[in-house]
């Protein structure tokens, strides 16, 4: 249901949830979210350095972000992030991995441990990936087919190769801010997306070269004063926030989002389904010395048993 943002709207998103918004007279929709109980079940999977918790915590404040602009309950936003290939061009993360669906969210890092451990806190993009590459894909519900954008990982955050994917794939102009602080105990993300559609809904062909576009400015600048702290504040809540920074506008209107959870669909159903696919010689070889199939799940850390297969 979507409501009328104003300085007394009650029921107030603070965690864990994002809040879809829009600016009707700038044909500017936004998203706001902070993650917190949900980001430390995902983290506490595996036992990340700081650096690579950092980098995973960012990139699933941007799966809720890019995913929550999926109009059906059936469609799924996946971020894949991978270092390059060559000797020359590779990072200490060989490949990242996040998705969003229906408020279901799930991640993990594939990385060299010895190289993570000589890591700072603050590692660079550079470090992380190398000359690696992200590649966004929206596979949309009810037929409705997917798309996918391929961009390099360059810049100072994923956040920023999020807005290129956005200004090459699609050509809407797009601001991304994400805020994270983590440490060996705590992890916590928040993050903010504007876009503007003058022409109505994603499909159509975009007036991408119009970045100057007054009305697109006007809310990009209000934007980019969000501080770090602001976004992280949980004394704030999402309305709040958004109301801070748009209250002069003539009208703001508001939806709550989903309720995010750590959404791993792994299921010993599903395995055995996938391995009934293979040959009887695949599976002879996958078998250990007591005639058992284990599956080892990245996204949540278990182990699943396949017997009898």
């Amino acid at each position: 249901m979507t409501d009328i943002l104003s300085s007394e709207t009650g029921n107030e998103i603070f965690r864990d949830q994002p809040l879809r918004f829009f600016l009707p007279q700038r044909a500017v929709r936004g998203r706001a979210v902070r993650l917190d109980a949900v980001l430390d079940e995902i983290l506490a999977a595996h036992d990340y350095p700081v650096a690579i918790k950092l980098v995973l915590a960012e990139a699933l404040v941007l799966a809720t972000l890019l995913g929550s602009l999926l109009k059906s309950a059936g469609g799924q936003l996946t971020m894949q992030a991978q270092s390059g290939q060559a000797q020359s061009e590779t990072g200490v993360i060989s490949l990242l991995v996040v998705d969003y669906r229906a408020g279901q969210l799930r991640g993990y890092a594939q990385f060299d441990a010895d190289r993570a451990a000589e890591l700072g806190a603050n590692a660079s993009l550079e470090t992380l990936f190398g000359t690696g590459y992200l590649a966004i894909t929206f596979d949309r519900d009810e037929g409705e087919g997917r798309y996918q954008g391929i961009v390099p990982i360059e810049g100072d955050s994923l956040a920023a190769a999020c807005q290129h994917y956005f200004f090459q794939s699609e050509q809407i102009p797009t601001l991304i801010k994400v805020a994270i602080s983590a440490d060996e105990d705590d992890c916590r993300g928040a993050g903010l997306l504007l876009q503007h559609l003058p022409d109505g809904e994603i499909g159509r062909e975009r007036l991408h070269v119009r970045h100057d576009h007054p009305e697109w400015e006007h809310a990009a600048i209000l934007a980019e004063t969000l501080g770090h702290d602001e976004l992280l504040d949980n004394s704030l809540s999402m309305e709040q926030l958004v109301w801070r920074l748009f209250h002069e506008e003539h009208e703001i209107r508001v939806e709550p989002g989903s309720m995010l959870s750590r959404g791993c669909r792994c299921t010993l159903e599903r395995y055995r389904e996938i391995l009934e696919r293979f040959s009887e010689a695949d599976r002879s070889e996958m078998r250990d010395e007591n005639g058992v199939i284990k599956v080892d799940c990245a996204f949540c850390s278990r182990i699943f048993e396949i017997h009898g297969l």
